[in-house]
């Protein structure tokens, strides 16, 4: 547990030095707990999450970096492999692919360029990844503009 403590010190570090480098990355850590940590990630230009903003929430587990952490989205977004109602994310460098060398800030990227190149031919979420699958591109995407509209733009008062 000292070792994923002294990594996840160091990555707060680095997020710290490092926070004008990356903006579409805001990294935060749980000020009583280093093993959890949020996000907001800034959809990808030219997709349908262009111009939303996303919360991801990070459970590490003790044995990090030897395991991987544990994200979701908190914010709905409708895209093939998150799942709707739990924002599980089905990502390979979340599962089998993981490897240490892998930081809470290049998961981050990983998500961002899964929502610009969603593979639908793994859905967690069905409905968008057959819109994908039949060729429907146009529903896939204003299905998903309009719930990154709904949840993940400021609301404009």
């Amino acid at each position: 547990m000292q070792a994923s403590r002294a990594r996840l010190f160091k990555e707060y570090k680095e997020v710290q030095r490092e926070k004008s480098a990356d903006p579409d990355i805001q990294l935060v850590c749980d000020d009583s707990n280093i093993f959890k940590w949020t996000a907001l990630i800034k959809g990808p230009s030219e997709t349908p999450y262009e111009g939303g903003v996303f919360q991801l929430a990070f459970a590490i587990p003790e044995q990090y970096p030897l395991l991987p952490p544990q994200v979701r989205f908190l914010t709905k977004i409708f895209h093939p492999n998150v799942h709707f109602k739990t924002g599980e994310i089905c990502l390979d460098i979340l599962k089998n692919a993981w490897s240490p060398a892998w930081t809470l800030q290049s998961v981050c990227r990983a998500i961002i360029a899964l929502m610009a190149h969603p593979e639908p031919d793994s859905p967690l979420n069905c409905d968008s990844g057959n819109l994908l699958r039949s060729g429907d591109v146009r529903g896939f995407q204003s299905m998903a503009r309009m719930y990154t509209r709904l949840a993940a733009m400021p609301k404009k008062t």
